[in-house]
């Protein structure tokens, strides 16, 4: 048997710290595959690109020529990467383990869309990336229990958090997007990534609409990589847009009672901690009370310096 066709998608944006230890660990990482790679750069400032061909000069570069957000750099690497049997999609703060792609690409058999390792963080502790999907009641569980206290009560709760549950392999109705590997029919059949997300929930959409294709997410604990993780919920911006984009997201497959439901869900949630003195949160609760910032198209002018 060949080995599958892999281009591995790495998304940029004044990422120039993870360039070199993100492609030191591909050679290992992608052993077994036949695996190229691909930079959708989101007009760096800071010498990613001076990096990239540093340290990977065999890789193909698209210059995006703006800050466009994660979907559509994950659209522009996948376009210019062409016919493959499958994509994975990176972040450039994500480290692979030694035999992470082949392992992956083992349970793409039919009816599986996309497969997800075991995720660990800088000090090697297991990150909680499965989640469910998001509904009213897990939205209220995680506002008055608290999202890992929800999580590890039957499905209640929208994040995995019950330790056993990392295990085993298994389907989740969607994962963490930093390491995501997309069969091409899959990819065929659902189209590209929703770009008017612009940063967070745009994996998301992407797994639910596989999903509603006929193609499961699947999770494997026996592929592992560790993700530095860029400290969302310590930015202010970026979790209120990730807020936001969860409001938004539940609204594009829900009507409009549904979705204030699940509004009131999340702003009390944001509306406590803020109370709390959590200062992220009063960003985020002083936006999902605005109509027009709820509207608001919320691109590179309103994150400015936020690395994707």
């Amino acid at each position: 048997m060949s080995s599958p066709r892999v281009a591995i998608c790495v998304v940029t944006y004044n990422s120039a710290p993870l360039i070199k230890d993100l492609v030191a660990s591909l050679p290992a990482g992608a052993a077994g595959t036949d695996w190229s790679l691909v930079f959708a750069d989101n007009a760096s400032s800071d010498g990613t690109l001076g990096e990239i061909n540093r340290y990977a000069r065999k890789a193909r570069v698209v210059k995006t020529g703006a800050n466009l957000g994660y979907a559509a750099g994950v659209n522009a690497a996948v376009q210019a990467a062409g016919s493959q049997d499958a994509y994975l999609i990176l972040n450039a703060d994500v480290r692979l383990t030694p035999g992470c792609v082949s392992t992956l690409c083992e349970a793409l058999h039919e009816g599986v869309g996309l497969v997800v390792p075991r995720l660990i963080d800088a000090d090697g502790e297991l990150i909680w990336s499965m989640r469910r999907e998001p509904s009213i009641s897990r939205a209220w569980a995680d506002a008055l229990l608290g999202a890992e206290r929800a999580g590890k009560i039957g499905n209640l709760g929208e994040i995995v958090t019950e330790p056993d549950a990392y295990a085993t392999a298994g389907a989740t109705d969607w994962a963490e997007g930093s390491t995501l590997l997309i069969g091409s029919k899959c990819w065929q059949a659902c189209g590209n990534w929703d770009e008017t997300f612009f940063l967070y929930s745009e994996e998301t959409e992407y797994a639910l609409r596989a999903r509603d294709h006929g193609f499961v997410t699947w999770y494997l604990p026996t592929a592992i990589a560790q993700h530095l993780e860029g400290g969302s919920a310590d930015n202010a911006r970026q979790w209120s847009l990730l807020t936001a984009n969860r409001v938004k997201m539940f609204g594009s497959r829900h009507g409009r009672f549904a979705t204030a439901l699940f509004w009131a869900a999340i702003a009390t949630r944001e509306g406590s901690r803020a109370l709390l003195g959590k200062k992220t949160s009063r960003t985020s609760i002083r936006d999902l009370m605005s109509p027009a910032r709820m509207r608001q198209h919320r691109g590179p002018e309103w994150l400015q310096d936020v690395k994707i």
